[in-house]
Formats: C-alpha cells, sequence, structure tokens
C-alpha cells in the first residue's frame, strides 16, 4: 500500500505544472559616494527601438551591433541620477513617465525602493526636454514632486513648453512658478554646475558634480548607444536637433572625459550607467563601474 501511494503521488508531481517564471527584474537602484556626496542610479525603464533606423549609418551601425552580440533592436536603458548632497536631494531628469508605455514610468517605484518619497526631492535638473527625461515630472497634469524646482535652459523652455507633451509635464511647474533658468556657466547649487553641450537640443546642458576633490559628469544625451557610438563618435542620431554640432560636442567632451578621467553618469547606456571612458586610438572604450553591495567610493 505505501509503494502505491509513492508512486501516485510521484505521478501527481510529475503531471503538475511548474510555477511560472518571473519576467522582471529586480528593483532598480545603485548606489555609490562621491566625496561627501550619495549618489543613487535609478531606473525608469527602457526604450526598446531598432536603433539601425535612428542612427546615420546603418551598415557601420549593424557591423557593431554583430560584434558585441548584439541584434537591432536594443532595450536602450532611461536612467535618472539622485545627487544626495546633505541639504539638497537632487534629481537629474525624470525619466519617461507615461510617455513612453509600459516599459518605463518605473521612477517613482525604484525610488521608493531605495527609500526616498517624491516629497523629499527639492531640485530637479533637466538635461534637456525630451520625454525620455522630462515626462516623469507629472502624470495627469498633476506635479509628482511638489517640493521641488526645476532646473532647465532657458532655450529648453522656448523651444518646447508649447508641445501637448511638455504642458502635460513641465507645464504644471512652469505654471506654478516653479522652473528656474540654469545660470550661465554658473553654479546652479553648491556643488553642482551646469555646462552647456548643444547640439542634440539647442539647450542641452551637462552637470558637472564635484565634493573633496570627486567628481562626476552627467552629459545627457551626449551619446545614445554605447556599442555603436563610441568606436564612432561621429554616427548620430535622428533625435538630435543638429547632427553636425551634436557629434562635434560629443568628439569634444568624449575627448576631455578620456583625457581628465572624470567619473560619468550615461543615461541611456546599460543600468545603472556609471563609469570611465577611456581612449582608444581614435575610439574610446567603456569602462562601467564595478558593482559592490556595499555603498562604495567612484574610484577617479
Amino acid at each position: 500500500m505505501k509503494r502505491m501511494i509513492a508512486a501516485a503521488l510521484m505521478a501527481i508531481a510529475v503531471q503538475a505544472p511548474a510555477p511560472a517564471l518571473a519576467a522582471d527584474q529586480a528593483p532598480g537602484f545603485y548606489r555609490a559616494q562621491l566625496g561627501d556626496f550619495q549618489v543613487t542610479a535609478l531606473s525608469d525603464g527602457v526604450a526598446p527601438r531598432d536603433v539601425t533606423t535612428i542612427l546615420s549609418d546603418a551598415t557601420t551601425t549593424r557591423a557593431e551591433l554583430r560584434a558585441s552580440h548584439l541584434g537591432d533592436t536594443l532595450a536602450l536603458s532611461i536612467n535618472v541620477y539622485l545627487v544626495d548632497t546633505g541639504k539638497h536631494r537632487v534629481l537629474i531628469d525624470t525619466g519617461a513617465g507615461e510617455l513612453f508605455g509600459a516599459t518605463s514610468g518605473h521612477l517613482l517605484a525604484n525610488l521608493a525602493a531605495a527609500g526616498f518619497k517624491p516629497e523629499q526631492i527639492d531640485a530637479i535638473l533637466l538635461t534637456h526636454i525630451h520625454g525620455d527625461h522630462s515626462g516623469g515630472l507629472s502624470i495627469g497634469g498633476r506635479m509628482l514632486f511638489p517640493n521641488a524646482q526645476v532646473y532647465v535652459d532657458r532655450r529648453e523652455v522656448a523651444r518646447r513648453i508649447d508641445e501637448p507633451a511638455s504642458k502635460a509635464t513641465v507645464g504644471p511647474y512652469y505654471d506654478a512658478g516653479r522652473v528656474k533658468y540654469l545660470p550661465a556657466g554658473g553654479e546652479v547649487l553648491p556643488g553642482i554646475t551646469a555646462r552647456a553641450v548643444p547640439g542634440h537640443t539647442p539647450g542641452h546642458s551637462a552637470y558637472l558634480v564635484e565634493s573633496k576633490g570627486h567628481r562626476m559628469l552627467f552629459w545627457g544625451d551626449t551619446v545614445h548607444v554605447a556599442e555603436v557610438q563610441l568606436a564612432h563618435p561621429g554616427i548620430t542620431i535622428s533625435y538630435d536637433d543638429s547632427q553636425p554640432q551634436a557629434a562635434a560636442a560629443r568628439r569634444k567632451l568624449f575627448d576631455e572625459v578620456a583625457a581628465t578621467g572624470v567619473v560619468v553618469a550615461s543615461p541611456h547606456f546599460s543600468f545603472p550607467g556609471v563609469g570611465h571612458l577611456r581612449k582608444d586610438g581614435d575610439s574610446f572604450r567603456w569602462i562601467p563601474v564595478a558593482y559592490n553591495d556595499q555603498v562604495a567610493e567612484l574610484a577617479p
């Protein structure tokens, strides 16, 4: 009898369907120390794109993708960064919000997973006004960061504020008098300086964050596809407002970053998008920050 029961139980176990495997990833946040400041990379999700159709040289793009064991369509990361200076909690960009569909718009969930509330953010620095950078400011016309001042180059507002997506996301802050224009080459907040990098958009900006001699550059959409544009900085993307200007700005910034060794935060490189750039002949190599299960100082 015992053998019969055991056999029956084994048969049931064999026939039972396996549990479905989870399709999503763990909460997307990664912390690092920059002098006295703490930087947290926050994933807003991804933007799947066939990059052979949006980069300027499809043949070279496809060859570089194959060399990296990739297909034509990439899940481009959308990374947001939180800089906690001890006095200010500063977001650099806000992700896509509800503008790009279900693959993105995860900033608030990952902000909560990292231990922060939207009300704790008191400053938001926009690199530019495009949906995947400013779309997370508001949902349904409601400000998601009610205590934040939004800083952006005035040319971005002049160019974009009347567009429907910008009205719905940037508009609530603009109407409430909570949009401030970046100073020309000056300090935005203690330890944070804006730098004009026009080309991708007229008012595209990068932000240099410094604390105790440690520096980190948040370069916005200076580059989109690491696997292609590091090897070929002259390849541009269809989203660039001025492709020649964007290519020239990228090359200049690449040379500078590689020479100085400053840590870089890149919103469309694979999450967390933090690392260093190294010159390699006429090309460049990306050296991502090594994973650490503790909050570690970013190496210069």
